[in-house]
């Protein structure tokens, strides 16, 4: 039946067809039911963190970084020192020397500021830089393990602002996505140094 044909049919008779084409479905030769939509869920963000790549990369970035924080800590540090100085000793200094505290207080804290805001913006571009190289090419192994697994829909939920409020832990794909990742990329689980056993305790006399 077309639809231009179906539009002339008396609402009496199309419940009527309904009806039949529902019990036709129970024939051997009826059509076969819709397939259900198969849903899965990942957390993008820590896929990118988990893969090997992303455990390597980031925690290079960070010893990369160690000595910029070792020197803003120091500047902390001295700024710390210096307001003490001033907050236990401005009642006993001369009036050029208390002026001349506040005024290496205010240029440190600047530095400070300044220091902090440049390492703090050039480490996100770095981090975003490794986050977006590795997710381009994770979101090529998503796509093939969707299709191999016949996924319908899959879902980010590592933003704050995910529909989903709920799911059950079956149709979390994160972690398979993950080692799906680490076999195409080749990339070895990073060593972890040996945790040292903790020394006896020593018997009571």
């Amino acid at each position: 039946m077309n639809r231009n044909f179906a539009r002339f049919i008396p609402v009496a008779v199309l419940s009527l067809v309904f009806g039949v084409a529902a019990t036709a479905q129970t024939t051997p030769s009826a059509a076969p039911a819709p397939t259900v939509a198969k849903v899965g869920i990942v957390n993008l963000q820590a896929a990118i963190i988990n893969t090997n790549e992303g455990q390597r990369d980031f925690e290079a970035l960070q010893k990369k970084f160690d000595p910029k924080r070792v020197e803003l800590e120091n500047l902390k540090k001295e700024v710390d020192d210096l307001q003490k100085k001033f907050n236990t000793q401005a009642d006993k200094l001369s009036d050029e020397a208390r002026a001349d505290l506040l005024k290496q207080i205010d240029s440190k804290k600047k530095i400070l500021q300044r220091s902090y805001e440049d390492s703090n913006a050039d480490f996100q571009a770095q981090q975003d830089e490794i986050a977006n190289r590795i997710v381009q090419k994770l979101v090529e192994v998503l796509d093939k393990y969707a299709k191999d697994n016949s996924f319908t829909v899959i879902l980010d939920v590592s933003g704050q602002s995910s529909p989903v409020l709920w799911a059950a832990s079956s149709v979390n794909i994160t972690q398979p996505l993950v080692e799906a990742y680490n076999a195409q990329s080749g990339v070895a689980a990073p060593v972890k140094p040996a945790v040292k056993p903790a020394a006896a305790a020593p018997k009571k006399p």
